[in-house]
């Protein structure tokens, strides 16, 4: 296995997905009740390749990633060859960006002595998806880039 397999939750919502996956193979509901009952190795590499399928189209498509962390925001932007960093650092310790009021402090102090600001590009050591695959396995989710863009573009002024 590539990636790791879906919870079980991922699994009921690709419902739909997984009996179109299984119908590619050929195998219907009752195929695939007795597989379970009768191979359960069977079934247990069936839902891997599913969940390494899944992922790969996830990574494929993913191109902003975010991390939020009590004093560091990570934000991510993933183009074809390298990822691109922005990590923004609280140095004040008291500081939690998990809160409203430690996101509301960030927007008051974002350009000032007690914040630190990190840029760098980093060219993929492995497969792209793989090596996104790892910073989400850190803690990062997918994004739609707003957060990213916002504060890249704040900083180019």
């Amino acid at each position: 296995m590539k990636y790791t397999r879906l919870t079980k939750e991922q699994f009921e919502e690709l419902n739909q997905e997984f009996s179109n996956f299984l119908a590619s193979q050929q195998i219907d509901k009752n195929e695939w009740d007795a597989i379970k009952k009768n191979s359960p190795e069977v079934a247990e590499q069936e839902l891997d390749v599913f969940s390494d399928l899944i992922w790969e189209g996830v990574l494929t498509n993913a191109k902003y990633l975010e991390h939020f962390a009590k004093n560091y925001i990570f934000l991510f932007e993933c183009t074809e060859v390298y990822m691109s960093t922005i990590i923004i650092k609280a140095l004040v310790p008291d500081v939690d960006f998990l809160t409203k009021a430690g996101l509301e402090w960030l927007g008051d102090h974002l350009f000032t002595e007690f914040v630190e600001i990190h840029r760098g590009n980093k060219v993929f050591d492995d497969e792209r998806n793989l090596d996104i695959f790892k910073v989400i396995q850190q803690g990062a989710i997918l994004s739609d880039g707003a957060l990213y863009q916002d504060v890249y573009n704040m900083l180019e002024k």
